[in-house]
């Protein structure tokens, strides 16, 4: 079984900010195939089934951001897939808005979350989604960025774009 994990912060006060970006994607992708992410387990929301005739396990990690390992852990332990089969997803400030990178492997860079998950589950050895919500502008903390949703009707569409684009990758 594939296991996709989208990464954020639970709650309504944390919907379509930055942070944000990997629970986006993977909403998307969900609602794309018909799959309902109401099951709990290893602490995130789950849901199972098939795209592109290939079984499938989608997540949201509900431990917030960084505390994504604790979650990633058991659900590494439950699905037991694969390094092929894994694909997480997530922000990226060192991108520029809206751009998407894809990789087989490696480190976490400045993402905390990813971070997280790395020391627990002790490998690099997955795929990841890095979409780019772009640096702060000067005077803005690295926090308060990451945390804000999207200032022009623009940005949002492109951002749109990327989600779609992003789970269109998976």
């Amino acid at each position: 079984m594939i296991l996709v994990v989208g990464l954020g912060n639970p709650g309504r006060k944390y919907e379509h900010t930055r942070h944000n970006v990997g629970f986006d994607v993977v909403d998307i992708l969900a609602q794309k195939n018909n799959i309902s992410l109401t099951k709990l387990k290893s602490k995130a929301r789950v849901g199972e089934g098939v795209i592109a005739g290939k079984r499938v396990a989608l997540a949201l990690p509900q431990t917030f951001m960084n505390l994504s390992g604790e979650s990633v852990v058991g659900l590494v332990n439950w699905y037991k897939p694969q390094a092929d089969e894994m694909i997480v997803c997530y922000d990226d400030v060192d991108l520029p808005e809206g751009k998407l990178r894809f990789r087989p492997n490696g480190s976490a860079g400045t993402h905390n979350g990813m971070r997280n998950i790395l020391y627990l589950l002790g490998r690099e050895d997955f795929a990841r989604i890095r979409v780019g919500i772009g640096r702060p502008p000067e005077g803005w903390d690295l926090k308060d960025w990451v945390l804000a949703g999207y200032d022009t009707r623009e940005l949002r569409e492109t951002m749109f774009r990327a989600y779609m684009a992003a789970a269109d990758a998976v």
